[in-house]
C-alpha cells in the first residue's frame, strides 16, 4: 500500500499559498476597519485653481493633457468618497 501524505501536503502548501495572496487582496482588518487603502488626497488652494484654470484654458482643444486633467479630476473624486 502506498502512501497519498505527499499529495496532501502538496495540498496544504497551495492552500496555504492561496490564503497568504488573496490576504492581500483584503480592503478591510477584521475588525471593519479600512486598511488604508484610499489615497490621501491634495488639497489646493482656490488661488492655485485659478492660476491651473487660467493655463487650461490656454491648452489647445482636444489637448492630451486636458483629457489626462479631466481623468484626474474623477480619480480625486474617488478618493475623496473612499476616505469618507
Amino acid at each position: 500500500m502506498t502512501s497519498n501524505a505527499g499529495c496532501w501536503k502538496r495540498r496544504l502548501a497551495a492552500l496555504a499559498i492561496a490564503t497568504g495572496l488573496l490576504s492581500g487582496c483584503a480592503t478591510v482588518s477584521s475588525d471593519g476597519r479600512a486598511i488604508g487603502t484610499c489615497p490621501p488626497v491634495v488639497e489646493y488652494s482656490r488661488e492655485f485653481q485659478a492660476r491651473a484654470a487660467e493655463e487650461l484654458t490656454l491648452l489647445a482643444d482636444g489637448s492630451a493633457i486636458a483629457e489626462m486633467l479631466s481623468d484626474y479630476a474623477v480619480m480625486r473624486d474617488q478618493a475623496h468618497a473612499c476616505g469618507t
